[in-house]
C-alpha cells in the first residue's frame, strides 16, 4: 500500500491538486495538512509517522 502527504502553508490555497496527483500515482492513504512549513507540529504528517511505524 502507498501514502502520501499533502500540504498547504493557507487556507486560502488549494490541496485537491495534490491530493489528485498522489491519488493517480497510487497512494491509497493520504495525510493533509493547512500549516505553514515553519511549524514543527503538523497533525496530518505526525499521523504518517505514527502508522507507518506501527507495522
Amino acid at each position: 500500500m502507498m501514502f502520501g502527504y499533502a500540504r498547504v502553508s493557507t487556507q486560502e490555497q488549494n490541496l485537491e491538486a495534490q491530493i489528485d496527483l498522489l491519488k493517480k500515482s497510487g497512494c491509497e492513504k493520504i495525510y493533509t495538512d493547512v500549516a505553514s512549513g515553519v511549524r514543527s507540529n503538523r497533525k496530518g504528517l505526525n499521523e504518517l509517522i505514527k502508522y507507518m511505524r506501527q507495522g
